[in-house]
């Protein structure tokens, strides 16, 4: 299993009691829904930073509905290959994803900023460690991690490129240009393509890409999967709320879902 550090003094974590502990006496109580929170009052910029409640249930109804299963299915093709032994799953969210990883990898951290996701996830599903946590500055040791995944969450490049072994991989996942191209659409009016490919450059000084693939299929939404998609999506938050509810009263709606998988190896 990969070494947790503390948060405060970057030396590691033991643990003792249901709680992890560092030399310099710095404790950290396993919540009881199996949980660890390393996230420092500092490192906060709101009182409960990240996805709220709402976006949090709305997401796993969604995800767990199976609409996303084929994105799940080709992130997981793309592990397999690569016998990790560990992984990180940074900005995990409720754990849909971290889960099905689960079945590939053995030892298997999900870490994410928002504290009702990962109750969720510790809930749902107890054999992982999950890890209230701030992607910035990332509680794990040197060269500990086989694997680290982001999936529409940050990408703390430096971070990354210091946890992951000399011979590690990453796996970022990101919208492609048309993805929901008519959600967006009904919500803004006027649509520009999403360019993934940004990415690739910010990862360059640490990472060389391997392996790029488009990823599309159709989605035909029934209106509470619909609300549901819009409520854990960033785009309603920057539509007009009229918008927004002209599109969720459709009883029906269909769009395209469209993701670029890229998996990079540390040199």
């Amino acid at each position: 299993m990969p070494t947790l550090i503390c948060p405060l003094c970057r030396t590691p974590l033991t643990l003792e009691n249901k709680s992890q502990r560092c030399a310099n006496g710095h404790s950290f109580d396993i919540a009881k829904e199996g949980y660890v929170n390393l996230l420092l009052v500092q490192q906060k910029k709101s009182k409960e930073p990240g996805d709220n409640p709402e976006m949090v249930k709305a997401r796993r109804e969604f995800l767990q509905a199976g609409y996303y299963q084929p994105l799940c299915n080709a992130a997981s093709q793309l592990i397999t290959p690569l016998n990790a032994k560990s992984l990180l799953d940074i900005g995990c969210g409720e754990g849909y994803y971290t889960q099905a990883f689960s079945h590939i990898v053995a030892d298997i951290i999900g870490l994410d900023i928002a504290k009702p996701a990962i109750q969720l996830a510790a809930k749902k599903h107890p054999n992982m460690t999950w890890l209230v946590a701030s992607s910035a500055l990332l509680p794990v040791a040197d060269h500990s991690i086989d694997v680290a995944t982001s999936l529409f969450s940050p990408i703390p490049v430096a971070e990354m490129a210091r946890v992951i072994k000399p011979v590690g991989h990453v796996l970022v996942i990101r919208a492609a240009d048309t993805h929901l191209w008519t959600v967006r659409e009904a919500l803004f009016g006027e649509v520009r393509a999403h360019h993934p490919d940004k990415f690739l450059e910010e990862l360059s000084p640490h990472f060389t890409l391997q392996q790029q693939q488009d990823l599309r299929f159709d989605l035909q939404l029934p209106q509470q999967a619909l609300k549901q998609l819009l409520a854990m999506t960033p785009y309603v938050w920057k539509a007009h709320p009229e918008r927004r509810l002209a599109l969720e009263n459709h009883s029906d709606f269909n769009t395209t879902a469209a993701f670029s998988l890229m998996l990079l190896r540390k040199h």
